[in-house]
């Protein structure tokens, strides 16, 4: 290449890579990725309700009513007022330890349609049939199965003989499992329902999901739910689309991890301008101790101090789960299987998690608000504890509830006050209400705070993009007041999956985004240039693969091929922006190195968090391996169909769940916590003895148990089915169990090496806070690296 050839590639690559650094050409490809996502999500809606399996009734050819769709609805009432899906689940969706309901009573079907035709063949042969007949009747049982009975016109599916027999088979069979379990097999919660007319109505449900499992939907060759859950005996295996969508999503994924590492090489060759911070000076510890923090910083600790207590509670409630399948407390001669069942230590431990790293969310955006305004807003104390308080009714009450309502202790208010029945979204209807109160609130507060410092002209400054992300998360959270415990199983899913996911892939990444770069650019390690940028850039990855990733979730729970093409390409991209976090690895790394430009570590001088620090390399390190290795393995639809409902699940959700969110959430109360107590109160020894301790803990439960226990289910799934990876047999014992001995050695690592210690050093720190005061000079000397 010529020297004109050289200098023109250079002009070419300044002027594209200057566009997308000029923040004035930010807005259109910001608004073309949210309309395009939006118009995916609304088309996965309108099919999801055009396109969803009839919930109706079912009779036999002769008239005889058998099931209506009430007592179908009845029966799902059933499951959720009981909270079931923290033990099974329907679908593959719920608790991955009890039974896959849907699978469980498909294979039921399967074993008693080729029953009655077996006792038929030997009723009119007046012999058992032999091998080669028995594979006759097997393939017999398949077609029947397939067929599609519903009759439009009627609003009824119309069911032969054999199947007639099942349904009878299958609500004896769970009266047996409800009513006469010794809790040695497969349901382990005795005396847990007892009525038989809600069990009867319970197993019409499960009949009705396993028929939306098998049934072919109208004009295809395979059923509403894609032939999902495998079962060779039942006639579901994987589908020619399961392939197709697999093999082109990885091909999208290899596609835009060129596009993303090529900008990368363009990224990488900008000016130091955009990425190094102003001053070669990091937030020193004498600035630590001589902050005197605000009244409303000041505020700020009750909240750490109620998120670190639910921390303790939603680990502890994790061994209690674990403890009914391993009975740890038995040594001790401590049963709570009755008054404390695993459904409602498993809502516990899934809702706190929420709580308290939201309540760690809420307090850091609270302390962080008078020094992104150089100045303390008045009369932001009452809405503060205003906030506080309805904080700590909805915990105190909707735990309460959700140990009542499963035990049926609140009648016809288990809904409102109790337990709604759904994984992640499991507290009462009127706290989730409340919940969207605090929301509201919590925007107002934010607001306020960070009024004075809105830049007239920039829209994309550090606090507009908080304000941003907060305003997005009660928008998203409407989602969840749209279903009744009565709607269709199938749509109810898809608002409580726009839910969930929403908050976690799109909204609540942002927020993270903006927290983590905001406490590097107060630490000094980052330019505000540079932040801005990189949130920018996240928001396009996050929202542009997360809001129409959510598509994965929906892959087996009866929606068209459509929604599965969308969610093989952008689940699969998803792990895109995190390919980013391992490019960046190595610099993050080492940050207050090359912030200053080359210093040696050993000349750092005194740096206020390297503690801090090292939780925010846990959060890259677990975005990398948790969300993105953890989670790229079972994207795929092809590898997603056997694993769907498996401990690979389970293994993906802990290390990215308090791999990320749960490291960020540390990093944010230590980071205020530190500037908030006294100078002689900080022990940093123990403070990272705790991190070692949860990193280490969590990652030997990923390695000991989760993981390769996901292994080996999956094995077992392709081998036999998904009916018997999930039964009391496969996981009731052997290697399986061995296993969950195992993760005890990560969870008391975890726990008594790191939450307890965490615990007690923020619990005791309350007779160490610093007095507040209205020094406006501690704001701007805590600041000085927060320069527009």
């Amino acid at each position: 290449m010529g020297t004109k050839d050289t200098a023109a590639a250079k002009r070419g690559f300044k002027k594209n890579i200057d566009y997308w650094m000029d923040t004035k050409n930010w807005w259109g490809p910001l608004l073309f990725i949210l309309i395009i996502s939006l118009a995916g999500v609304g088309l996965i809606g309108f099919q999801t309700y055009n396109d969803a399996p009839p919930m109706t009734g079912f009779r036999a050819k002769d008239g005889t009513a058998l099931i209506t769709k009430t007592n179908i609805e009845e029966g799902q009432i059933v499951f959720h007022k009981y909270a079931l899906m923290e033990y099974g689940a329907f679908f593959g969706d719920g608790a991955q330890r009890g039974p896959d309901f849907t699978a469980e009573a498909l294979h039921q079907i399967t074993i008693h349609v080729n029953e009655f035709y077996q006792e038929q063949f030997r009723t009119n042969t007046g012999r058992p049939a032999d091998h080669n007949e028995l594979k006759v009747i097997a393939e017999k049982v398949k077609q029947e199965l397939k067929v599609n009975s519903y009759d439009g016109t009627a609003d009824i599916v119309v069911l032969n003989d054999a199947y007639v027999y099942a349904l009878e088979k299958v609500r004896n069979y769970y009266l047996d499992v409800f009513l006469h379990s010794s809790g040695d097999n497969t349901f382990p919660l005795q005396n847990y329902i007892t009525d038989r007319a809600e069990i009867i109505n319970l197993s019409n449900f499960f009949f009705w999901g396993a028929w939306v499992c098998v049934t072919q939907r109208p004009g295809e060759n395979f059923s509403y739910t894609h032939n999902w859950p495998y079962d060779v005996e039942a006639g579901n295996t994987p589908t020619s689309p399961v392939v197709l969508w697999s093999v082109l999503g990885l091909l999208a994924f290899v596609l835009l991890c060129g596009i993303v590492l090529y900008f990368i090489g363009q990224y990488n060759q900008l000016s130091n301008k955009f990425f190094k911070p102003s001053s070669k000076e990091l937030l020193t510890s004498k600035s630590v101790r001589d902050f005197v923090p605000t009244n409303s910083q000041r505020a700020s600790y009750k909240f750490f101090f109620v998120a670190i207590v639910l921390f303790f509670i939603q680990v502890s409630s994790g061994f209690v789960t674990i403890n009914e399948f391993v009975d740890y407390l038995g040594f001790f001669g401590i049963d709570l299987s009755e008054s404390f069942p695993i459904t409602v230590s498993r809502s516990w431990h899934l809702m706190l998690s929420l709580y308290w790293i939201s309540t760690c969310w809420i307090a850091s955006s609270i302390f962080i608000l008078p020094i992104l305004a150089k100045k303390e807003v008045d009369f932001q104390l009452p809405l503060i504890n205003t906030l506080f308080i309805l904080l700590v009714v909805l915990v105190v009450g909707s735990l309460t509830g959700m140990v009542l309502g499963p035990l049926g202790l609140l009648g016809d208010w288990w809904h409102a006050l109790g337990h709604q029945g759904w994984e992640f979204v499991d507290f009462g209807q009127v706290y989730q209400v409340l919940l969207m109160l605090i929301f509201v609130l919590w925007g107002i507060v934010v607001y306020r705070g960070i009024r004075p410092a809105f830049v007239k002209g920039m829209p994309w400054n550090l606090p507009n993009w908080i304000m941003y992300s907060i305003v997005g998360i009660p928008l998203l959270f409407i989602s969840g007041f749209v279903a009744r415990p009565e709607t269709n199983f199938v749509i109810a899913d898809f608002w409580r999956w726009m839910v969930v996911h929403m908050w976690v892939e799109a909204f609540f990444e942002v927020f993270i985004t903006v927290i983590v770069s905001y406490l590097m650019v107060l630490m000094g390690l980052v330019s505000r240039n540079a932040a801005i940028r990189v949130i920018y850039f996240a928001t396009i990855l996050f929202l542009g693969t997360g809001l129409l990733g959510i598509s994965h979730n929906f892959y087996w729970n009866a929606k068209p091929v459509a929604t599965m093409a969308l969610g093989s390409i952008f689940s699969t991209l998803q792990f895109v922006p995190l390919i980013l976090l391992t490019v960046e690895a190595w610099r993050f790394k080492n940050m207050p190195r090359i912030a200053l430009e080359g210093i040696k570590p050993s000349e750092l001088g005194d740096f206020g968090f390297p503690e801090v620090f090292l939780f925010l390399i846990a959060v890259n390190f677990w975005n990398f391996f948790g969300a993105g290795v953890l989670g790229i393995i079972i994207n795929l639809p092809i590898m997603n169909y056997y694993e769907h409902g498996t401990y690979l699940t389970v293994n993906h959700a802990h290390a990215a769940l308090m791999g990320v969110y749960g490291n960020i959430s540390l990093a944010a109360m230590l980071f205020a916590t530190k500037l908030l107590f006294k100078a002689g109160r900080w022990n940093k020894k123990l403070v990272k003895v705790s991190f070692w301790s949860i990193n280490i803990g969590l990652m030997l439960m990923v390695l000991l148990d989760l993981l390769p226990a996901g292994t080996i289910q999956f094995k077992a799934v392709v081998e036999n089915g998904l009916w018997f990876a999930r039964s009391d047999a496969f996981i009731g014992g052997g290697v399986f169990q061995s296993l969950t001995w195992l993760r005890g050695i990560g969870a008391s690592l975890f726990l008594l090496g790191g939450v307890v210690p965490l615990l007690v050093f923020i619990v005791t720190g309350a007779s160490s806070l610093k007095r507040s005061g209205h020094v406006v000079k501690d704001l701007i000397r805590i600041s000085k690296h927060d320069t527009v």
